[in-house]
């Protein structure tokens, strides 16, 4: 009898052991590595811009989709999230992200938070104006005249603070209404970081419309945003940056989205943060 009972209990162990080579292994089972969480604009043209068809487009969606191929993922692999400025370094501390790419400035501030990779780009405070404009070539010219930029803008704070305290600062809800104004001369100049300017003025509706002043009244160095202290992540970023730089792609995008704005870019900037 007692013989009996060990060989049905091993012979339990043998299925028990064979049930769980099936399933692949326990808790780990269903569980797709492939997958990569990539936090973007859905709002900005020419950076990051869901479309209307579900696609997403912008120089920031390029270098995220080769950052994470370099990283061992297909585009398809990508699930795009969302990530509003406000809202960027929650997404990394609660993990709802691996990274962002989103138009977004390294600052001391920010790093008490989050890790940076990068830069990837160096964009500048500029404005926008009509194509047939003269009279701006500097922001002193803005003294007495229209300037228009979203609520909360510290770029349009900058500007009647600093730069041309006489300005006529009008703050409204979104970019697009600026750009409204600015087309039917309500205002005289819209003011942000110059690739989201360039972005705009190279969609199709507005092309030939306006162009950029060439001012640079910041510097803003965009990095990947990545959990603090992720040096590892952080490594591999910068060595997928370097590539990209290094292989041609990284020009290619830029001209891809900012071309028909005629924006002049800076060079593919140093890579800084490294720890």
């Amino acid at each position: 009898m007692k013989l009996r009972k060990s060989g049905v209990a091993a012979a339990s162990a043998v299925v028990l052991a064979l049930t769980a080579t099936a399933c692949g292994g326990g808790s780990d089972s269903g569980k797709n590595d492939d997958k990569i969480t990539i936090g973007i604009k859905f709002d900005q043209p020419g950076l990051g811009l869901k479309t209307p068809d579900g696609d997403y487009t912008g120089f920031d969606v390029d270098v995220a989709t080769y950052v994470a191929k370099e990283l061992g993922h297909d585009a398809k692999d990508i699930e795009w999230k969302e990530a509003p400025s406000a809202e960027r370094e929650n997404l990394i501390s609660r993990g709802d992200v691996d990274f962002i790419v989103a138009s977004y400035s390294i600052t001391d501030e920010r790093k008490q938070k989050v890790s940076f990779a990068g830069p990837y780009f160096l964009a500048h405070q500029d404005l926008l104006v009509r194509a047939d404009e003269k009279g701006i070539t500097k922001a002193e010219d803005l003294n007495s005249r229209k300037l228009c930029s979203v609520t909360g803008s510290t770029s349009a704070q900058n500007i009647k603070n600093e730069l041309a305290p006489k300005a006529q600062l009008q703050q409204v809800g979104g970019y697009s209404q600026c750009l409204t104004g600015l087309e039917n001369k309500a205002v005289d100049a819209l003011t942000t970081d110059d690739t989201i300017l360039a972005g705009y003025a190279a969609q199709p509706q507005h092309e030939g419309k306006f162009k950029l002043a060439g001012l640079s009244l910041s510097d803003e160095n965009y990095g990947i945003g990545l959990k603090k202290g992720d040096t590892e992540l952080q490594g591999k970023i910068n060595k997928a940056l370097e590539k990209m730089v290094e292989d041609g792609a990284w020009d290619k995008a830029v001209k891809d989205n900012f071309g028909p704005a005629n924006y002049k870019n800076e060079s593919a900037p140093k890579i800084t943060e490294t720890s």
